[in-house]
């Protein structure tokens, strides 16, 4: 290094340069449109360019910013969801998915592998007896490179069932069973289209069609650096005192230029009527850098195929509530998002049930469900658990708190009027399940109400099975007093209507032609 000074310059110079991967790779000429990355490339991109790592990532995070709301009718709901969100966070199921997922966008494939304690490559996974070394299930996530002898290789046959499908997995020449893993790619393999970063006939990468605009990204910054640089720049336009230039003006207007330079706040300086201190005049270059910036990050996106508004950090202009255009854009392709990665939720899905819902925590379930769940084997209660699980990811488009009280008190004034309805046609033990149903239901609207409504379903069934027989006996005593006094003295024979009383009709009616020439007001109660 020589460093070199002067009345007004001052010169360092290294004796090497500095150069990374990004800049070598990127500020290569030969880099054209239609050009594939390679895997090398593919990981440079992601893990150094300043936009490679949001290409990748951003969908994954907005798509799981959100909790998959879980539910399992046929179970004693609250404790069967509570345990498997339990077990979900502890093994860090959603990294494990977002890992691999993430891989996929980078080189076109990834492998989420499960490694049970004890099993050998080409096991199945034993999937009830999983809960015993729970704390030894291990998971991997492979790119390519490591799994480049197997999955990649996929049968190029249009003839053959197998064809474009993953059918094997392989990890370093090791082989394992298709059971233990999950194959993600980024879009569908093309028939005899090599992936140079997938080392097969694999998906691809998201940088495939963005190369030359992920090149051109980094020209940008080079050019705000430049900018930064030269926006410091001072101009001292200083009128020379004569028209000979010597050594002696040189060093008076150096000066000058250094007084104009060691000046800050507080200081005062001098200068001539006739000299003017100006800074660089860049006014015409701001239009054409946030142009071509702009230009650039939507080239991106459009190779990608992603809305431009998650590279540019701009924010929504109403928020996703308010129903805008870009909003809705962007809950579309997050949803699409999701649904792309259902297959890894899937594995993770299954593997979860059987770690939380295990035969130890069954017994736990029977002794605080003894009646129902008592005599019903683990294995029967498990799969009604397992077939009636259901996992919605809910709405990215988040409605004003306002606007949610108001669909809840819809609900509520439907779900009233549907138990009025039915209250007064049911025996008691509907009865029961209705006002159970219903206080379910209540229980559900937490913004109308935060604690709970708790009720003693057996106490109200046998409250109700003693009105119904208080009210029977009470009309038993009724009739019998009826029969005892005859019909009233102003009714005729022949207008003796039927009576009704709760759920029984009596109609009085004569015995017989003598009994009425006989008594005159006798007359024979029948039950209708």
């Amino acid at each position: 290094m020589s460093i070199t000074d002067g009345p007004a310059s001052s010169t360092l110079t290294c004796g090497s340069a500095i150069g990374n991967g990004l800049n070598s790779l990127l500020m290569c000429g030969e880099i054209l449109p239609g050009d594939s990355p390679s895997y090398q490339l593919c990981k440079t991109i992601y893990t150094l360019h300043p936009i490679g790592k949001k290409m990748v990532d951003a969908p994954i995070t907005k798509a799981q910013s959100q909790r998959r709301e879980i539910s399992v009718p046929d179970s004693p709901e609250s404790a069967c969801v509570e345990e498997f969100n339990k077990v979900w966070d502890n093994i860090g199921s959603d990294k494990i998915i977002a890992q691999a997922f993430s891989l996929a966008r980078v080189y076109g494939i990834s492998t989420l592998l499960a490694l049970p304690k004890g099993a050998k490559p080409t096991d199945p996974i034993d999937y009830p007896n999983l809960w015993k070394d729970a704390a030894e299930l291990r998971f991997n996530v492979l790119d390519p490179l490591n799994t480049s002898s197997g999955n990649q290789a996929m049968n190029q046959d249009p003839n053959s069932p197998d064809f474009l499908k993953v059918m094997a997995v392989s990890v370093a020449g090791v082989p394992y069973n298709v059971s233990r893993a999950v194959v993600t790619q980024n879009e569908d393999p093309i028939y005899i289209d090599y992936t140079s970063s997938g080392f097969g006939y694999t998906g691809r990468s998201v940088y495939q069609r963005a190369l030359l605009p992920l090149k051109s990204f980094i020209q940008s910054m080079i050019t705000d650096d430049l900018v930064t640089i030269k926006a410091g720049i001072l101009v001292a336009k200083i009128k020379n005192q004569g028209s000979m230039v010597d050594n002696i003006m040189l060093g008076f207007n150096a000066i000058k230029r250094q007084l104009i330079k060691i000046a800050k706040v507080g200081n005062v300086i001098s200068v001539g009527h006739e000299d003017a201190i100006e800074s660089l005049d860049l006014t015409n270059i701001e239009g054409a850098m946030t142009g071509a910036r702009k230009n650039v990050l939507e080239n991106i996106a459009v190779s990608a195929d992603m809305p431009a508004i998650l590279l540019n950090n701009e924010t929504f202009a109403e928020g996703f509530g308010e129903g805008t255009e870009d909003s809705k854009q962007v809950v579309e392709y997050i949803d699409g998002i999701r649904i792309k990665m259902n297959p890894l939720y899937d594995f993770m899905d299954r593997i979860v049930k059987y770690l939380a819902w295990n035969p130890e925590f069954y017994k736990t379930i029977q002794e605080r469900f003894p009646e129902e769940y008592g005599n019903v084997k683990y294995e029967e209660a498990f799969y009604a658990w397992s077939n009636s699980f259901a996992a919605i990811w809910p709405s990215l488009m988040r409605e004003p708190e306002s606007e949610l009280i108001k669909v809840d008190a819809v609900k509520l004034e439907s779900m009233i009027a549907q138990v009025q309805i039915l209250l007064p046609i049911v025996d008691p033990e509907n009865k029961a399940k209705l006002v159970e149903y219903l206080v379910d239901n209540f229980n559900s609207l937490k913004r109308l109400f935060p604690n709970p409504l708790v009720i003693d379903g057996e106490a109200l069934l046998e409250f109700l099975l003693e009105q119904k027989d208080r009210q029977e006996s009470n009309e038993d005593k009724q009739l019998e007093a009826r029969n005892e006094e005859g019909p009233s003295p102003d009714r005729k024979f022949g207008d003796s209507q039927p009576q009704f009383t709760g759920l029984k009709a009596v109609a009085f009616l004569p015995a017989s032609a003598s009994e009425v020439r006989g008594k005159g007001r006798s007359a024979t109660p029948i039950a209708q």
